[in-house]
């Protein structure tokens, strides 16, 4: 249990506030798949396109009071499905976003992209609308394992998918699972493989969990032994290390200069402001940090964001809670957070966490320097273990709903 010999400011102070990333949400996809606990909903008859990119403006014009002077250096539109929208509707969607908020230059703005609804022309014209980066949900390239997932395409649609996605953008994220229901160690290894094959700049392999309120843990089917999961994570990195992945956090891997701006300022605590039907943010002000969550309904966020009231709940993080929310998503990178970091996006001193940064070093968990505090390869893969050392009785109870899962036998995929 954390305990601090360092007593607590009421509030935290900032000299500078960190990067600002816009994350939108679009929650429809052509179906629900079984494992996932996303705020997503399967599509019924015609989308309403134009009033959610209306929506989305009204949500965003409702918060530039809080981002007032910031510019934006990174975009993610996540869903869902964000590849059911015609490129015209990302473009008016993106074209509002710039008139409204500057971009830093050279903007990472990705959108993500199901091979289900793949077409050459419609990648094409998410590119010319301003989507610089674009990530594929393949999960797997093996259409046994894929039907056994529930997945709307198969294996040759996805390696086409990824074959014009590479040929449009320089930089292309490839979505695997892995630990999926009678997969082999060889099988897992071979949609690695494929995806390096095709030449996927980034990685990403998430472990398949039973997530609460999905059809897969109401009707569990039978997966890999935790012994052969774990065979699989060790084998995954080592194949993506050896192919030239640099493994820089719990499930990404990357060619070098391709690393995911936008999730790495997840991880080192900066800020998203986050509009859509579900969509989470975290901002930081002068002398607080806030979290504020949009109306989880589609139906309801839209009547909400027009009529001004997307927001259904908002909180400040209390300076108990921040040195937690900071460590759950910094010691996620293998290189871990400089010391002069964690003062920078908690307002606090680093002795606050001091004691427990000691009693995880001793145990094994974490090295450091006088500079710069990061995961040891036993941390990384008891990541749960190492995390719970500075999560505390009151900060648990307290403690907000946050876009990356912690336990590093349940690497689900970031739903921001």
């Amino acid at each position: 249990m954390a305990s601090s010999p360092v007593a607590l400011p009421s509030r935290p102070r900032f000299a500078q506030l960190p990067p600002l990333s816009l994350y939108v949400h679009i929650p429809w996809c052509i179906r629900k798949c079984p494992y996932c606990d996303f705020n997503s909903h399967e599509k019924k008859g015609e989308l309403p396109e134009a009033q959610y990119v209306d929506a989305l403006i009204a949500d965003l014009e409702a918060s530039l009071p809080d981002v007032y002077g910031r510019k934006l250096t990174t975009v993610f539109i996540g869903g869902g499905t964000p590849s059911l929208f015609a490129p015209a509707s990302i473009e008016r969607l993106l074209t509002a976003v710039r008139t409204r908020i500057p971009f830093e230059f050279e903007a990472e703005v990705t959108m993500e992209a199901n091979p289900g609804t793949f077409e050459a022309a419609r990648f094409r014209g998410y590119r010319d609308a301003g989507v610089t980066r674009l990530s594929i949900g393949v999960q797997s390239f093996d259409d046994a394992h894929l039907q056994a997932i529930g997945r709307v395409h198969g294996a040759a649609e996805a390696k086409r998918a990824v074959e014009s996605a590479l040929a449009t953008y320089d930089t292309v994220n490839v979505d695997l699972m892995y630990a999926l229901p009678g997969q082999s160690l060889e099988g897992a290894l071979a949609d690695v493989a494929q995806a390096v094959a095709l030449g996927a700049p980034h990685i990403s392999a998430y472990h398949l969990t039973l997530e609460p309120n999905t059809l897969f843990h109401r009707y569990p089917p039978k997966l890999p032994d935790d012994d052969l999961a774990a065979d699989m994570q060790l084998a995954i990195e080592a194949a993506l290390g050896g192919a030239g992945y640099e493994h820089y956090e719990t499930s990404a891997f990357a060619k070098p200069g391709h690393r995911a701006r936008h999730n790495v300022n997840y991880w080192t605590f900066g800020d998203y402001l986050g509009i859509g039907a579900g969509a989470h943010g975290k901002l930081s002000f002068r002398d607080h940090v806030r979290r504020e969550a949009r109306q989880r309904a589609p139906k309801a966020y839209l009547e909400g964001a027009l009529a001004g009231t997307a927001v259904q709940e908002r909180h400040d993080v209390s300076p108990a809670q921040l040195p937690f929310e900071f460590l759950m998503n910094a010691l996620r990178l293998t290189e871990g957070f400089p010391v002069a970091l964690f003062s920078a996006r908690t307002g606090l001193p680093i002795a606050t966490v001091e004691r427990d940064l000691a009693a995880a070093e001793r145990d094994g968990l974490i090295a450091r320097d006088l500079e710069r505090v990061w995961p040891t390869e036993r941390g990384r893969h008891f990541l749960n273990d190492l995390l719970e050392r500075f999560l505390d009785d009151d900060t648990a109870e307290a403690a907000t709903p946050v876009a990356h899962p912690i336990n590093i036998a349940s690497l689900g995929k970031p739903p921001t």
